[in-house]
């Protein structure tokens, strides 16, 4: 049993009868994405948080990149509105490292895994030792840059 899919829940009902359209909109969304997650596979199953936190990791990238795009296309309105989603997902994500933080810890990882000056070779490695560390904290794409950037 999840308790973050609990208080999402509860979030959703205080969102209705307050009457908040975008919150109870953002909220129903994500336990939609949740459930879909349960019964994707062979079998159904509950989600842990931790799975919980990497869907709505998900859906809040899914929402800065429609902004961006809705922001290229011209349509402000609706990528505020993208924004203003994310801002809501973003409260049921643990903080999220800056880009200091990134940098420090891929600098430790590395490191740790003793392989600087290997290049290229030792991005799998890194990655694969960061992703338990920055999970639903910094977005892959800005940690894969960080790496690339420091393995040079």
């Amino acid at each position: 049993m999840s308790a973050l899919k609990d208080r999402i829940r509860a979030d959703l009902t205080t969102a209705m009868k307050a009457r908040d359209d975008l919150t109870s909109s953002t909220l129903r969304m994500v336990l939609t994405a949740i459930t879909n997650a349960e019964v994707a596979g062979k079998e159904a199953r509950e989600l842990s948080d931790d799975d919980v936190v990497t869907v709505l990791a998900s859906e809040a990238k899914k929402r800065r990149e429609a902004a961006t795009a809705f922001e290229d296309a011209g349509r402000a309105e609706m990528a505020e509105r993208e924004r203003a989603e994310a801002e809501v997902l973003a409260g049921y994500l643990p903080s999220q490292l800056s880009e200091t933080e990134v940098a420090d810890l891929v600098t430790s990882t590395i490191t740790a895994l003793g392989v600087q000056g290997e290049g290229m070779k030792a991005m799998g490695k890194v990655m694969g030792a960061l992703q338990s560390q920055v999970k639903g904290r910094a977005d892959g794409g800005v940690v894969a840059a960080e790496v690339r950037r420091q393995l040079g």
